[in-house]
């Protein structure tokens, strides 16, 4: 190619801002918009869990609602807020925009500097103008000022041709009764329902793709999740729980923090084993988990466990083995990947950010004590004859007794997680202090 670049895209004329308006972010409402009489609970969730990823934002901020829509701002730069906003589940689109008053000539200048700003940013041949008036009020038409924005908007950047079929610029301009708000760029965002308003439940999380995953769909589904790891401790080393910790840490970006239980079951998982649980030791075990983790559901405010099965995935994953799985517990089990393949699943976490920490070699508690070949029909009269020579009553308060509370996020050693006896490698991620994880019921939010 030679050393010239020759392009009809045009030369954009340097950015003025004139007073009187200021940026902000429009967060469109998704799922919620359906919601009819019970929107306002939905929508005072959603406000409530974007006040919580606004925390320690580094400036004083507000929020607003219009119709359908948030409005954000405050003395932070807009794409902090866009940052933090694009991870709350509950909005369908992200939107830097700018505020200014309902008044036609105020919207004219403001519509020319956010098309000059958008091209100083990212050059762009064609544009169109979109206008909504939710304040039918206005004295001009939706359509009439599509028109006048568009004609002043050529007489500003006269290279700017119109397409309103496929614009590489799309100016919005909702105007509303006191304020308009204008945006030259579309994020996406999570959708899906508020975090919270759907319940609590309680994630069996290990350190591979598929739970991490599982936990966001739930919380994209409106439940607040805490988290529960089973390690192979005394057996094992602690790199699943570092992984765990990370995982919970990075999931929480998503919902208000949840808690982290680590509970150490190698020794029980011996006790299966000597009990003669054979080709049905994976099952066993797996029964074992559901069984402790809703015991441990009682007292976090749970009312659904979540795990990250994905039927035929692996041979303990078979529809009879997940039959089997589920008259373990008295809960809804609830699998949202049930219907997914692995690609799905890596793709999915590589999107929300736990691949990197899933990847990370660890010693996984599923492995330990595994028979050569796993039963993939494990008949629930073997399983319970299997059963009946152990106190699981008495193994599964045991296991509780010893579980460690950790609140990912909290700036403690990495070697507390870990638990006694071990040290933290200088990667692992830091963790609370051990302590038991039994407390008084929490109720659903």
């Amino acid at each position: 190619m030679s050393g010239e670049h020759v392009t009809d895209r045009p030369e954009v004329p340097a950015a003025r801002r004139p007073a009187g308006y200021g940026p902000c972010v429009l967060l469109k409402h998704g799922e919620i918009f359906l919601k009819g009489r019970n929107r306002r609970r939905f929508t005072e969730r959603l406000q409530d869990n974007l006040r919580i990823a606004l925390r320690g934002v580094g400036g004083s901020t507000w929020i607003k609602t219009a119709q359908n829509v948030t409005v954000l701002g405050g003395q932070v730069p807009r794409e902090v807020l866009v940052e933090r906003a694009r991870r709350v589940v509950g909005f369908n689109a992200v939107e830097p925009a700018v505020r200014v008053a309902s008044d036609p000539g105020e919207i004219t200048r403001a519509a020319v500097d956010a098309v000059r700003t958008a091209l100083a940013r990212r050059p762009a041949a064609t544009f169109a103008v979109r206008v909504k008036r939710r304040d039918k009020g206005f004295p001009v038409t939706s359509f009439r000022m599509a028109g006048h924005l568009g004609a002043r908007v050529r007489e500003a950047v006269p290279a700017l041709r119109v397409d309103l079929t496929a614009p590489e610029l799309t100016l919005t301009v909702e105007i509303d009764r006191k304020e308009t708000y204008l945006s030259c760029e579309r994020l996406p965002g999570l959708s899906g329902l508020p975090v919270g308003s759907s319940g609590r439940a309680l994630v069996l999380l290990s350190g591979g793709y598929d739970s991490p995953v599982a936990a966001h769909r739930a919380m994209r589904r409106g439940l607040a999740c805490d988290f529960v790891h089973f390690n192979g401790a005394p057996y094992t080393n602690p790199s699943s729980v570092y992984k765990a910790y990370a995982l919970a840490r990075e999931l929480n970006r998503y919902q208000p923090p949840g808690d982290l239980h680590v509970i150490a079951l190698g020794n029980a998982q011996k006790q299966l084993a000597v009990a003669g649980a054979g080709r049905l030791q994976v099952v066993a075990q797996r029964r074992l988990m559901i069984r402790t983790a809703t015991a441990l559901a009682t007292t976090t405010g749970a009312h659904a466990l979540v795990t990250g099965d994905s039927l035929g995935q692996v041979a303990s994953q078979t529809l009879a083995n997940l039959t089997a799985v589920d008259d373990a517990t008295t809960l809804p089990l609830l699998r949202p990947l049930l219907a997914w393949d692995k690609q799905e699943i890596i793709d999915e976490a590589r999107t929300i950010g736990t691949a990197d920490i899933s990847v990370l070699p660890d010693e996984d508690c599923c492995s330990l004590l595994a028979p050569p070949r796993v039963s993939t029909r494990a008949g629930l009269p073997q399983l319970h004859s299997v059963e009946r020579r152990l106190d699981l009553d008495d193994i599964v308060d045991t296991l509780l007794a010893s579980a460690r509370l950790m609140h990912p996020g909290d700036e403690t050693t990495a070697a507390d997680a870990a638990g006694p006896g071990h040290d933290a490698p200088a990667s692992a991620p830091s963790a609370a202090s051990a302590r038991p994880s039994s407390r008084s019921p929490r109720g659903a939010k």
